[in-house]
């Protein structure tokens, strides 16, 4: 059976699920995540509810509304979070880079301080975080949804503007050796122009649902 990784190791290659106008549902890689990918023409509901839930919510979801972006909607999202329990900040764009090879352009310095701010907060999010300060600037690469490795840069207002969050997302792909995968919120046409002038490209957009407090025991869906 297909899993999550496969679809995303398959991406990250250029081979995307074919743009068909269906929804694949398959299993969560872990307890922790869960949530919605958008390709051009194909979604992907990484759940461990019953799937028959998942098609009930989304017929109801596409019913005055374009099939297509039902499982990006509101309605499909709001229901899959009653259902769940679960919580999500953002819908995000998901890029992808290549490895490359040689060493970063910029000085980087091993960073190990669980109480840091961005350090806390990708632990939340990442097993096996890894994180490097800058002059100016923070990387961070961790193993994420489905295992892959993801990167997350963080500039300092005072240092933007001089090419740093590029510099920045270069370096993970020089230090991966590996497909490297950024979330980008859709409105941050910043973040999404450093990273995309360092040759990450936008494979689709995701809603990542992460664990909250209860889960529903019915929907009205049902």
């Amino acid at each position: 059976m297909e899993t999550l990784r496969d679809i995303l190791d398959a991406a990250a290659r250029g081979a995307f699920p074919p743009a068909d106008g269906r929804t694949t549902v398959v299993a969560q890689p872990s307890e922790r995540d869960a949530g919605v990918i958008a390709f051009t023409g194909h979604s992907v509901v990484f759940t461990d509810e019953d799937p028959r839930w998942v098609r009930g919510a989304l017929r109801a979801a596409e019913r005055g509304s374009d099939a297509l972006a039902a499982a990006m909607s509101p309605r499909f999202l709001t229901a899959l979070l009653d259902r769940t329990g679960r919580l999500t900040d953002t819908v995000d764009v998901l890029l992808v880079g290549a490895p490359l090879p040689g060493t970063p352009g910029i000085p980087l310095r091993a960073l190990d301080d669980p109480a840091h701010p961005r350090v806390r907060s990708s632990r939340r999010r990442r097993d096996a975080v890894r994180v490097w300060t800058a002059d100016g600037g923070l990387l961070v690469l961790g193993r994420g949804v489905a295992g892959r490795l993801e990167v997350a840069v963080e500039v300092a207002e005072e240092h933007r503007h001089r090419g740093l969050g590029r510099a920045l997302a270069t370096a993970a792909r020089q230090l991966a050796g590996e497909p490297v995968w950024a979330q980008v919120a859709a409105g941050n046409a910043r973040s999404m122009r450093a990273f995309q002038a360092s040759g990450y490209r936008p494979v689709g957009s995701e809603a990542l649902l992460r664990p909250g407090q209860r889960k529903m025991p019915v929907c009205p869906s049902e």
